[in-house]
C-alpha cells in the first residue's frame, strides 16, 4: 500500500506516540522501518461523557499525538535530528451495553471484565491521528467481536498468565486472548490497536497519493 510514497517518507523522521513495540512491529510491517517509538505523557483524563465512543478514542489519540509532536519539536531546538516529520497515534477501547473496558488494574477486575464479555459480542473503538507538520488526520475504525463460551477455570488460567492487566477489554486477540474470540465483523488489526489499511489509505493521500481515485 505505501510503496508509492516510501520514497518521500524514507526522508522523514516518523514517530509513533506508543511505547508499544506490538504496535510498532506493525507499522514496520507496513513499510515504514525506520519509525521511532516515544510514549506520550498525556495522562487521557478527558471526560467521557462528554463524547461518543469513537470520538473519545479519536480525541485522545489526538493530544497523545500533540503532546508527542510537542514535545520534540521542542527539543529539537538544542538536537535537530530529533525533529518529527510525521507522528502517528492511537488509542482503542472495548465496549459493550453502553460500558466502556479499559485496561484491567488487577487480575480480579480482569476476571471480571472478561467474565462479562464471555459469550457475547462486543465492540472495539481505535481511533487514529496522523500529524505531518500542519496537516491532521484523525478517524475511527470499529469492529466487532464475538467472544465464545469459556469456563470459570479457563477464565481464571488465562487471567495468570498476566497478558490481560495491559490490554483493553483485558484480552489480546494477538496473544493466547485470541482462543475466546469465536469472529469478527471488521479489520482485525482495528483490535490489535493499528487499523493498518485505513492508516496506509490516509498516509498516501497526506504525500499525494490517492488510492480513493
Amino acid at each position: 500500500m505505501l510503496k508509492p510514497i516510501l520514497h518521500q517518507l524514507a526522508t522523514k523522521r516518523v514517530v509513533l506516540a506508543s511505547g508499544s513495540p506490538r504496535r510498532q512491529e506493525l507499522i514496520q510491517n507496513i513499510g515504514l522501518s525506520n519509525v521511532h517509538l516515544c510514549p506520550s505523557t498525556f495522562e487521557e483524563n478527558l471526560n467521557k461523557s462528554d463524547y461518543s465512543f469513537a470520538d473519545y478514542v479519536a480525541e485522545t489519540a489526538y493530544h497523545k499525538v500533540l503532546e508527542v509532536y510537542n514535545r520534540l519539536s521542542t527539543a529539537s531546538c538544542s538536537d535537530p535530528s530529533k525533529r518529527p516529520d510525521v507522528v502517528i497515534g492511537a488509542d482503542t477501547m472495548v465496549t459493550m451495553d453502553g460500558k466502556m473496558y479499559g485496561k484491567p488494574k488487577t487480575p480480579e477486575v480482569a476476571f471480571q471484565m472478561l467474565s462479562e464479555l464471555m459469550g457475547r459480542q462486543h465492540t472495539v473503538y481505535t481511533g487514529v491521528v496522523i500529524k505531518y507538520h500542519d496537516r491532521e488526520v484523525k478517524f475511527t475504525e470499529a469492529c466487532k467481536v464475538q467472544f465464545g463460551k469459556a469456563t470459570a477455570e479457563q477464565i481464571q488460567a488465562y487471567v495468570d498468565t498476566g497478558e490481560p492487566l495491559d490490554k483493553a477489554g483485558g484480552y489480546g486477540i494477538q496473544g493466547i486472548g485470541g482462543t475466546f474470540v469465536e469472529k469478527i465483523e471488521g479489520d482485525y488489526f482495528t483490535v490489535v490497536g493499528l487499523p493498518l489499511y485505513r492508516i496506509s489509505v490516509e498516509m498516501c493521500k497526506l504525500f499525494g497519493y490517492d488510492v480513493t481515485n
